[in-house]
Protein backbone atom coordinates (compact mmCIF):
# COMPACT_ATOMS: atom_id res chain seq x y z
CA UNK A 1 0.00 0.00 0.00
CA UNK A 2 1.44 3.33 -0.85
CA UNK A 3 0.96 6.24 1.31
CA UNK A 4 0.05 9.88 0.68
CA UNK A 5 3.44 11.13 -0.49
CA UNK A 6 5.34 7.96 -0.41
CA UNK A 7 7.11 7.00 -4.04
CA UNK A 8 4.49 5.17 -6.57
CA UNK A 9 6.10 2.28 -8.00
CA UNK A 10 6.40 4.41 -11.30
CA UNK A 11 7.76 7.41 -9.24
CA UNK A 12 10.45 4.21 -7.65
CA UNK A 13 11.62 3.04 -10.99
CA UNK A 14 14.03 5.27 -12.37
CA UNK A 15 15.23 5.87 -9.37
CA UNK A 16 16.47 2.44 -7.62
CA UNK A 17 18.82 2.14 -10.30
CA UNK A 18 20.95 4.89 -9.10
CA UNK A 19 21.07 4.39 -5.50
CA UNK A 20 24.43 2.64 -4.42
CA UNK A 21 24.21 -1.35 -4.13
CA UNK A 22 25.36 -2.97 -0.94
CA UNK A 23 28.93 -4.49 -1.57
CA UNK A 24 28.63 -7.55 0.06
CA UNK A 25 30.30 -6.69 3.19
CA UNK A 26 28.82 -6.91 7.00
CA UNK A 27 24.43 -6.64 7.31
CA UNK A 28 22.53 -6.05 4.08
CA UNK A 29 20.83 -2.42 3.79
CA UNK A 30 17.40 -1.85 4.67
CA UNK A 31 15.15 -1.51 2.09
CA UNK A 32 16.12 1.68 -0.27
CA UNK A 33 12.57 2.61 -0.96
CA UNK A 34 11.59 2.37 2.98
CA UNK A 35 14.89 5.03 3.97
CA UNK A 36 13.88 7.08 1.12
CA UNK A 37 10.02 7.57 2.28
CA UNK A 38 11.07 8.51 5.41
CA UNK A 39 13.54 11.04 4.14
CA UNK A 40 10.65 12.18 2.08
CA UNK A 41 8.35 12.31 4.74
CA UNK A 42 10.50 14.50 6.97
CA UNK A 43 11.70 16.77 4.72
CA UNK A 44 7.82 17.42 3.68
CA UNK A 45 6.86 17.89 6.97
CA UNK A 46 10.05 19.48 8.58
CA UNK A 47 9.79 16.95 11.85
CA UNK A 48 13.08 16.16 13.79
CA UNK A 49 14.87 13.06 12.59
CA UNK A 50 13.42 11.05 15.55
CA UNK A 51 9.68 11.94 14.79
CA UNK A 52 9.30 10.10 11.59
CA UNK A 53 6.81 7.06 12.29
CA UNK A 54 8.47 3.64 13.14
CA UNK A 55 6.77 2.34 9.56
CA UNK A 56 10.25 3.58 7.46
CA UNK A 57 12.77 1.78 10.53
CA UNK A 58 14.49 3.70 12.93
CA UNK A 59 15.84 7.16 12.81
CA UNK A 60 19.22 6.79 13.34
CA UNK A 61 19.46 4.66 9.78
CA UNK A 62 17.46 7.39 7.50
CA UNK A 63 19.62 9.85 9.14
CA UNK A 64 22.59 7.99 8.34
CA UNK A 65 22.04 6.90 4.92
CA UNK A 66 20.56 10.36 4.47
CA UNK A 67 23.78 11.95 5.51
CA UNK A 68 25.94 9.12 3.78
CA UNK A 69 24.12 10.19 0.72
CA UNK A 70 24.41 13.26 0.59
CA UNK A 71 28.44 13.63 1.74
CA UNK A 72 29.52 11.43 -1.16
CA UNK A 73 27.31 13.05 -3.87
CA UNK A 74 24.49 10.53 -4.49
CA UNK A 75 21.51 13.36 -3.71
CA UNK A 76 22.79 15.83 -6.77
CA UNK A 77 23.88 12.54 -9.04
CA UNK A 78 20.21 11.36 -8.61
CA UNK A 79 19.03 14.75 -9.12
CA UNK A 80 21.15 15.64 -11.53
CA UNK A 81 20.07 12.19 -13.66
CA UNK A 82 16.01 12.87 -13.02
CA UNK A 83 16.41 16.75 -14.48
CA UNK A 84 18.44 15.53 -17.45
CA UNK A 85 16.35 13.01 -18.77
CA UNK A 86 12.98 14.71 -17.87
CA UNK A 87 14.16 17.49 -19.30
CA UNK A 88 15.43 15.72 -22.70
CA UNK A 89 11.74 14.69 -23.00
CA UNK A 90 9.76 17.98 -22.12
CA UNK A 91 8.85 17.32 -18.54
CA UNK A 92 11.09 19.87 -16.90
CA UNK A 93 10.19 23.81 -16.56
CA UNK A 94 12.25 26.09 -15.50
CA UNK A 95 11.01 28.92 -13.32
CA UNK A 96 12.39 32.07 -12.06
CA UNK A 97 10.87 33.92 -8.68
CA UNK A 98 12.38 36.97 -7.56
CA UNK A 99 11.41 38.18 -4.06
CA UNK A 100 11.88 40.84 -1.48
CA UNK A 101 14.65 39.67 -0.55
CA UNK A 102 16.60 40.19 -3.65
CA UNK A 103 15.00 43.53 -4.88
CA UNK A 104 15.42 45.76 -2.16
CA UNK A 105 13.48 49.00 -2.06
CA UNK A 106 15.49 52.12 -0.77
CA UNK A 107 15.04 52.98 3.16
CA UNK A 108 13.00 55.76 2.52
CA UNK A 109 10.60 54.24 0.18
CA UNK A 110 9.83 52.12 3.57
CA UNK A 111 8.85 55.54 5.65
CA UNK A 112 12.09 56.33 6.90
CA UNK A 113 12.53 59.55 7.89
CA UNK A 114 14.44 62.02 5.99
CA UNK A 115 17.61 63.08 8.38
CA UNK A 116 16.86 66.85 8.97
CA UNK A 117 13.41 67.43 8.22
CA UNK A 118 10.53 67.44 11.14
CA UNK A 119 6.69 67.49 10.14
CA UNK A 120 7.16 70.12 7.05
CA UNK A 121 10.22 72.45 8.37
CA UNK A 122 13.56 71.85 7.42
CA UNK A 123 16.45 72.05 9.79
CA UNK A 124 18.89 74.19 7.77
CA UNK A 125 22.63 75.51 8.42
CA UNK A 126 24.76 78.12 7.41
CA UNK A 127 27.86 76.24 5.30
CA UNK A 128 30.49 79.38 6.30
CA UNK A 129 28.93 79.73 10.25
CA UNK A 130 27.77 76.17 10.89
CA UNK A 131 24.60 77.47 12.47
CA UNK A 132 20.87 76.18 12.37
CA UNK A 133 18.51 78.18 11.70
CA UNK A 134 14.53 76.71 11.77
CA UNK A 135 12.78 78.50 8.78
CA UNK A 136 10.13 76.93 6.34
CA UNK A 137 11.42 74.42 4.05
CA UNK A 138 12.56 75.80 1.05
CA UNK A 139 11.67 73.77 -2.29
Amino acid sequence: MVRRGELTDKAWAPIEPLLPSTDGRGRPWRDHREVVNGILWRRRTGAPWRDIPERYGPWQTRYERFKRWDEDGTWARLLEEMQVKDDSIGQVEFTVSIDSTIARAHQYAAGARIRGTTAGRSIRSNRKTGRRSDGPAAD
